[in-house]
C-alpha cells in the first residue's frame, strides 16, 4: 500500500472514530493497514458499526494537509512507518503517530532525565552534572521541555555539544511553557520535538501524563531528580516499571514513601552521584532477545 496513503487513512480515522487512539493502533498493527479499516468503516462492514458513516473522506485533501505539516518542518511518523521508535513501539501506549521537528536520533542510547518544576539548587545542580554526563557519553538526554529540571537537563546537554530529545506535551506549532520557546527553537535545530498530539493542540491536564509514557517508552531508562508525590516525573518512574524499563532515584528522594515503594522494586537504583548512573551505560542497551511488549 502507497505510504503516503497510508498515513492519510490513518489521520482520517483517527479524526472520525471516537474509540481510544490506544485501541485504534492494536487495530491498525494488526491489520498492518489503516486504509482498510478506513474502507470498512465508509462502506459499513467490520468496524464500521463505530463510525458516524457519511460521504467518502478526500484522503487526496489529508494528503495535501500532511504535505503541508512537512514543509513546516512537522514529519508524520506512524506506527506502520520504518521510522517509529522501537523502543516506543513494544509499549502499550504508543500513539499512533508522532510529530517530529528537527534531526531523528539515529541510536536507542537515550536516557531521560526529569524532575519538579521548581528544584532546590542542588536538584539543578544534580540534573546538570547528569545530563552534562550523559550527553559528554554520547547519550542522548531526553526530557520534557518543563520549567525547571527539564529545562535544566535539555540546556546543559546542549551547552556540552550533546544531543537531547524534548517529549512535549502540546502540539508543535506551541510553546508551553511560553519562556521556553526560545530553547525550543534551538532543540529543533541541533535535536529532536517529538509530540503525539495534533500541529496545534493546547496544554491539558491530559496531555502531561500521556507526554510522560511516550517518553518513558522512548527512552531506555528514566532518571528522577527531585519530584513530589502528584508529578509527572513520579507517574513516569512508575510508568518506566511497568516497561521494564530502568529507574533511577536520587537519594534525597527517598524521603517520600513512593520513592521509598519504588526503591524496593526490581530494576530500581537509588544513586547519590552522577557516577552512578554513567558506570551503569552499558548494561542498559538490551539485546533483541531481551526486547519485550510492556
Amino acid at each position: 500500500m502507497d505510504r503516503e496513503l497510508e498515513r492519510a487513512a490513518l489521520v482520517a480515522l483517527l479524526r472520525r472514530d471516537d474509540r481510544p487512539w490506544s485501541e485504534i493502533t492494536d487495530q491498525i498493527e494488526a491489520v498492518g493497514s489503516a486504509h482498510e479499516i478506513l474502507e470498512n468503516a465508509l462502506d459499513g462492514s467490520g468496524q464500521g458499526a463505530l463510525f458516524d458513516t457519511g460521504p467518502s473522506v478526500d484522503l487526496d485533501g489529508v494528503a495535501a494537509e500532511i504535505a503541508a505539516w512537512e514543509r513546516e518542518g512537522l514529519r508524520l511518523v506512524t506506527v506502520l512507518d520504518e521510522g517509529y521508535p522501537l523502543l516506543l513501539r513494544l509499549v502499550h501506549q504508543r500513539p499512533p503517530f508522532l510529530f517530529l521537528r528537527g534531526t531523528p536520533v539515529e541510536d536507542d542510547l537515550r536516557v531521560a532525565v526529569v524532575g519538579t518544576r521548581t528544584p532546590t539548587p542542588e536538584g539543578l545542580a544534580h540534573a546538570r552534572a547528569i545530563a552534562g554526563g550523559l550527553a559528554e557519553r554520547g547519550v542522548t538526554v531526553v526530557s520534557g521541555l518543563a520549567a525547571g529540571i527539564d529545562t535544566a537537563a535539555h540546556g546543559t546537554a546542549l551547552a556540552v555539544g550533546g544531543r537531547t530529545v524534548a517529549v512535549v506535551g502540546t502540539g508543535l506549532r506551541r510553546a508551553y511553557p511560553a519562556q521556553n520557546m526560545r530553547l525550543q527553537e534551538e532543540i529543533a535545530e541541533r535535536g529532536l520535538l517529538i509530540s503525539q498530539f495534533w500541529p496545534d493542540a493546547p496544554p491539558s491536564k491530559t496531555s502531561f501524563p500521556m507526554r510522560n509514557a511516550v517518553m518513558s517508552g522512548y527512552s531506555l531508562a528514566t532518571v528522577v531528580i527531585e519530584a513530589a508525590y502528584r508529578s509527572g516525573a513520579r507517574m513516569q518512574a512508575r510508568l518506566a516499571l511497568e516497561h521494564g524499563r530502568p529507574v533511577f532515584l536520587m537519594r534525597s528522594l527517598l524521603t517520600h514513601e513512593w520513592a521509598r515503594e519504588y526503591a524496593s522494586r526490581p530494576n530500581t537504583t537509588v544513586i547519590d552521584r552522577p557516577e552512578d548512573v554513567f558506570s551503569r551505560l552499558d548494561s542498559l542497551v538490551p539485546s533483541t532477545g531481551e526486547l519485550t511488549w510492556a
